[in-house]
């Protein structure tokens, strides 16, 4: 940039990187789902994963290395927190698969990544401040300009802060859900303890923009004789009278010491058809990316976990 001053260099050298995350390793799935494994400049590292669907594809990105959540279904609450990701380091997941898909600067007409989701290690909304800036950053017009009917953050539940990202963001909200009973969700969702079922709906009632056309998704984990039942899909179904709401039903997928399994199919169907019986939306997610560990609620990017991921991945998955 030789048209400022040496001074202006110098300083913008001290306080400013342009720099991308190092690309650890990037694992291709034998469905198109991508993984990559990212360290920041402090060595530490974090996973993004892109997920292919006919029409689009979704980028599931980051926000903490850790997290402090233990969701018991979930691989990602094994790993203790370390830190939460700077706004920088979120959008650089964002730029690397941009860069990885030849997306950059400018996406082609029929472009790969479409949506971004918040879904990937840690809790957005325990670090909504840097998450904001990333997010703003990413709809600017003047920056990835990316729309935020295009982006869906994700929550386990953070009461307080639900109102906060309809007022500031307007982004899509999802909900991880995986119970309609407390004393179930506090022991697979713990943040419940805090924030139980009552005030997360009431939250979710006045969450700024929801509407019919703009509903709140619930994410609904389907474990195998835990949460699966028709009583559990009925009162679901009871729940969500009264919000602008649909359904995520999502088939377990399995980790390396996880005690859960995935509800059979008939069950997941079963649970489906009831809460379209209660004119509810819920599709069944097609699982992505399982082979390579990349899969919702496989992601782990403890060095510790490096072997454990790698003699589980399929030998059909290609390491790049």
């Amino acid at each position: 940039m030789t048209t400022l001053s040496k001074t202006a260099r110098a300083k913008l050298t001290e306080t400013h990187v342009i720099e991308r995350p190092e690309i650890v390793t990037q694992q291709l799935s034998q469905d198109g789902a991508r993984k990559w494994l990212l360290k920041s400049s402090d060595k530490n590292t974090v996973e993004s994963v892109f997920i292919p669907e006919e029409d689009r594809g979704a980028l599931c990105v980051s926000s903490q290395v850790g997290c402090t959540l233990t969701c018991s279904f979930c691989h990602t609450g094994t790993q203790r927190l370390i830190r939460n990701l700077t706004a920088c380091e979120i959008v650089g997941q964002l730029m690397v698969a941009r860069d990885t898909y030849g997306e950059w600067s400018s996406p082609p007409a029929n472009r790969k990544i479409s949506n971004i989701v918040m879904m990937g290690m840690g809790e957005p909304l325990f670090n909504f401040n840097e998450v904001a800036k990333a997010l703003k950053i990413i709809m600017d017009p003047e920056g990835i300009a990316l729309s935020k009917r295009r982006i869906t953050l994700s929550t386990s539940g953070v009461v307080p802060m639900i109102k906060k990202v309809g007022e500031e963001l307007g982004v899509g909200l999802a909900i991880s859900m995986h119970a309609v009973r407390d004393d179930l969700r506090n022991q697979l969702v713990p943040i419940n303890k805090k924030y139980p079922i009552d005030q997360l709906l009431d939250a979710c009632r006045t969450y700024p923009g929801a509407s019919s056309a703009r509903r709140i998704t619930f994410e609904y984990v389907m474990l195998d004789k835990v949460n699966d039942s028709p009583a559990d899909a009925w009162e679901l179904a009871r729940l969500l009278k009264g919000i602008h709401a649909k359904v995520n039903l999502i088939p377990f997928n399995r980790w390396p010491g996880t005690s859960y399994k995935t509800s059979p199919f008939p069950v997941i169907k079963r649970f489906s058809q009831i809460l379209n019986d209660n004119k509810l939306s819920a599709p069944i997610r097609v699982p992505r990316g399982r082979d390579i560990m990349a899969a919702c609620g496989q992601l782990k990017s403890a060095n510790e976990d490096r072997s454990i991921l790698s003699s589980t991945a399929s030998t059909n998955a290609a390491v790049l």
